[in-house]
């Protein structure tokens, strides 16, 4: 028995990495049934790289936003299990062998997520040959298989079993617009209901976490950390100790890294972005979509 597996990617303003990405999916033991790409714009991805693609491989049209990009693939395919990727992430070779196995074994996981060997978004980010040489040190087969609970799904790997999300129609929330901070754990939390939420170590890969064009300004990302957690904690698909102790880790780290900030992160625009919010939460105002409206 197998399963018709497809990857997902949505990608916004990085041509150059998406198409390093792709390149990086025909190295698959286990290739998916189909490759599907999401760009918000026409010029953010580069068709070229799917010629020859050892898999059908097709471009979906969608609007703009992390969340109804995803959305937009998840209504462009039948498959039993659609694997997303982040646009910078480089998965192992045997990644989806290893889902694939994992979901045909588990029938009772609906959501899995993997172990990021090293993620660049904790820092400057990490170089595609660098990831490759990580990757390369980390073969098939060496590490132990354990399946442990883990409270979301990381969306720059996340693998999604589609009968309960077609079943009970579970979307990716659209009122997290842009780069949609904390869909992830939205979308995870909801299928929570309907089946398992895992970190399985034998899906393994590297997040370059790149920090040229495709991010949110820095104003906007502080709004997101502050208006999103509070929005999914009112909505129930956040716990309020998580949503209110994700608020101060990130109001916190901004404050006392706005002085000198390190040259990779816009602090002082995260800064001002979750005072905006904390300001807008006091006056009863604070809404996800209000970044849409800041520069």
């Amino acid at each position: 028995m197998c399963l018709k597996i497809a990857v997902a990617i949505a990608t916004a303003g990085r041509p150059k990495i998406s198409a390093d990405t792709v390149g990086h999916l025909r190295r698959q033991l286990r290739q998916p049934d189909e490759l599907l790409i999401c760009p918000a714009r026409s010029g953010d991805f580069d068709a070229a790289c799917l010629q020859d693609f050892p898999a059908p491989a097709r471009i979906v049209s969608g609007p703009v936003g992390s969340s109804a990009q995803r959305n937009a693939l998840l209504d462009a395919t039948d498959a039993d299990v659609v694997v997303f990727f982040d646009d910078d992430f480089l998965p192992a070779d045997d990644y989806l062998g290893e889902a694939e196995r994992l979901f045909l074994f588990h029938p009772e996981i609906a959501v899995a997520t993997g172990k990021v060997l090293a993620d660049g978004i904790l820092g400057p980010g990490i170089e595609f040959d660098a990831a490759a040489r990580l990757l390369a040190q980390s073969p098939p087969g060496t590490e132990p298989g354990r399946i442990v609970p883990t409270y979301n799904g990381y969306g720059c790997n996340m693998a999604v079993r589609m009968a309960p999300v077609r079943a009970h129609r579970i979307r990716f929330d659209e009122r997290l617009p842009l780069y949609a901070w904390l869909e992830d754990v939205d979308f995870s939390r909801q299928l929570a209901l309907h089946g398992d939420v895992v970190c399985a170590t034998r899906l393994r890969g590297v997040h370059l976490g790149t920090k040229r064009a495709g991010r949110t300004s820095g104003r906007r990302l502080g709004y997101s950390q502050v208006a999103n957690p509070l929005y999914l904690a009112r909505k129930g698909t956040m716990a309020w100790g998580k949503a209110l102790a994700h608020v101060g880790r990130n109001l916190l780290a901004n404050a006392l890294r706005s002085p000198v900030p390190e040259p990779w992160v816009d602090r002082r625009g995260r800064l001002a972005g979750n005072a905006m919010a904390l300001l807008d939460t006091l006056k009863g105002s604070a809404v996800p979509e209000r970044v849409l409206h800041l520069p």
